[in-house]
């Protein structure tokens, strides 16, 4: 699979995701460098293709922080065994969507081969032999790589199409509302929707671009799933599909927790690879962390799973010295290196990154807990995060705080007295104040 190139989209601004997409306030975090499971998106994405025989990269980014937060992850890709280059700034200039980057990237490399273009901010389970196979058969232009979705969650969100009888694409309709859905789907309760992953023949693509009206397009708009793939399709060039195991949205927070239990659960082998050796239960604990003694007993973490004194699993990922107390539960979690789980707290389904502090007996369920963030807890004081909060880098939640649903932005501070509703947006002290 040398021959195949792998192109990596990193733009935006990671609206959705925030404040996972922010590294401090107004310091952005690109999509394709937030931290999942112990290591960059990106990182795992070029790891599981290079698994697969990919060995030449090139990333397209839009804006310095997608662009030199990705290099700084990656550098020419010696680390992973790879080769990576990247998109020059001065393209930025005239980038108006993901599709005309791509062509432009295209041209710039005099790409003529075959590659695969796919965004940063997804995982994906799929065997790239199959999909390659697919794609020579059909004799398409562009083959879309898709994956089934009932019609509810179709709606509004993902681009769907219609296909013949050999599997190509007559009509392609980006994030149709439902009642629409319906009326394009043979099956509602498997709906085909564009993920986002797509197997491109360079030099056609390339000769395409030159074309008076795709140009047209292109000075003003042209992404991927609006603008490009309809052109195509309405041009009457070959679009295929091809089914693929799975996809892993992370552009938002439910999504992004959904992904990470499927992922520790086993859902993504080519990740899993690059992770810690597993123990029963899908365990994966960095042994440092298991030597680590707590200052409450003194014991090691091994010995306190040992005799019983704390509960780790299922699904759980640890890394490096993380400390943690007697009677912690945690189960369909990532915490990161260095963090601090004291005597009592119970995590579940939790992404915890680096230096975060987890106070005494504090209960966090579906929580996203940021760099060096802190949660004040005492066992007659009790903190609860739920449904969906999510704390930035730096955050310090105060003890007795009760959170579901609630957004923190880097750097603030929760005070105990504060209340707040299921979607509530704290960005600024402001915000704090008046809650």
């Amino acid at each position: 699979m040398n021959e195949i190139a792998g192109i990596a989209l990193a733009g935006g601004q990671g609206l959705r995701a925030r404040p996972l997409t922010l590294e401090a306030p107004g310091h952005l975090r690109s999509k394709a460098t937030v931290c999942f499971a112990g290591r960059p998106v990106i990182e795992w994405q070029i790891m599981a293709l290079r698994d697969q025989g990919v060995s030449d990269f090139y990333l397209i980014a839009n804006g310095r922080e997608n662009r030199y937060q990705a290099k700084d992850v990656l550098g020419h890709g010696e680390g992973l065994g790879v080769r990576v280059r990247y998109s020059r700034p001065r393209m930025d200039w005239t980038n108006t969507g993901s599709g005309e980057a791509t062509l432009s990237s295209l041209d710039y490399w005099q790409l003529d081969g075959l590659a695969l273009v796919f965004p940063t901010d997804s995982l994906f389970e799929f065997d790239l032999d199959e999909l390659v196979r697919r794609h020579r058969d059909s004799d398409a232009v562009v083959t879309v790589a898709v994956v089934e979705r009932p019609a509810e969650e179709v709606a509004g969100k993902y681009g769907t199409m219609v296909t013949d009888a050999s599997g190509q694409i007559r009509r392609f309709v980006e994030k149709p509302p439902l009642a629409e859905v319906h009326a394009l789907a043979a099956d509602p309760a498997r709906v085909p929707v564009n993920a986002g992953l797509y197997l491109v023949d360079c030099g056609r693509l390339r000769k395409l671009a030159g074309e008076p009206s795709l140009a047209e397009l292109a000075r003003h708009r042209l992404d991927w799933g609006h603008d490009l793939l309809p052109w195509l399709v309405e041009a009457g060039h070959r679009v295929g599909i091809a089914p693929i195991a799975k996809l892993g949205d992370l552009g938002n927070l439910r999504d992004y927790l959904g992904t990470l239990t499927d992922a520790l659960s086993g859902g993504y082998p080519h990740v899993l690879k690059g992770m810690l050796r597993a123990y029963p239960g899908n365990v994966r604990i960095h042994e440092s962390s298991l030597r680590q003694r707590d200052a409450t007993s003194g014991m090691t973490l091994a010995e306190k799973i040992s005799a019983g004194l704390v509960r780790i699993g299922p699904n759980v990922h640890i890394g490096r010295d993380v400390e943690i107390g007697p009677g912690v539960v945690v189960s369909d979690s990532a915490i990161g290196d260095g963090v601090d789980l004291h005597t009592g707290c119970r995590l579940q389904r939790v992404a915890c990154l680096d230096g975060a502090i987890i106070g005494p007996w504090a209960r966090l369920t579906d929580t996203h807990v940021g760099t060096m963030a802190k949660v004040e807890s005492f066992v007659d004081c009790v903190t609860v995060l739920s449904g969906y909060s999510a704390l930035g880098n730096g955050v310090t939640v105060q003890a007795g705080v009760r959170l579901s649903g609630v957004t923190v932005y880097p750097g603030l501070t929760v005070p105990a007295h504060c209340e707040a509703a299921a979607g509530t947006s704290f960005e600024t002290i402001a915000d704090l104040q008046d809650a």
